[in-house]
């Protein structure tokens, strides 16, 4: 009696253990799915303004332009960081979404301080024409190091 209750127990483990994993595999698939892609693989990247009318191949060349002309002209140095010479390297990341939106902004190293301001610079960047793949949008990942130099 004990075997077979055993023996049914362990069925039923198994069959719990094979079904959870495939909806894992599903669950994966569909993170896959929505998941950003970058602009190292995406066919058509994110279309800054004035970049609309670039040849196809130098359309990343004037977004990175564009974008690095964006935190010249919007740039402050912040006074206290400025007061107490914190000086450092900011990495912003952000999602262009799928309206040519930024979106999920998150900063890593450097003062508070200055992660502060380079998240006012990227809060401040202009809606974009979205990445595409396939015919689609697509959220599109970012990296934008900033460096506070005084």
């Amino acid at each position: 009696m004990i075997k077979k209750t055993l023996f049914i127990l362990a069925l039923i483990i198994k069959a719990n253990i094979t079904y959870s994993q495939d909806i894992n595999v599903i669950e994966d698939e569909v993170k896959k799915e929505e998941s950003p892609l970058t602009f190292a693989v995406i066919e058509d990247v994110p279309i800054y303004p004035g970049c609309e009318e670039i040849e196809r191949n130098k359309k990343l060349e004037c977004f990175t332009k564009k974008v690095t002309e964006h935190i010249k002209t919007t740039f402050v140095y912040p006074k206290k960081a400025r007061k107490n010479n914190i000086e450092g390297r900011v990495l912003v990341r952000f999602i262009i979404n799928q309206e040519g939106e930024i979106s999920n902004i998150e900063t890593k190293g450097g003062d508070p301080i200055l992660q502060t301001e380079a998240l006012r610079i990227v809060r401040l960047l202009p809606k974009m024409k979205p990445g595409m793949q396939r015919g689609k949008p697509v959220k599109v990942k970012y990296s934008l190091p900033i460096v506070f130099k005084l």
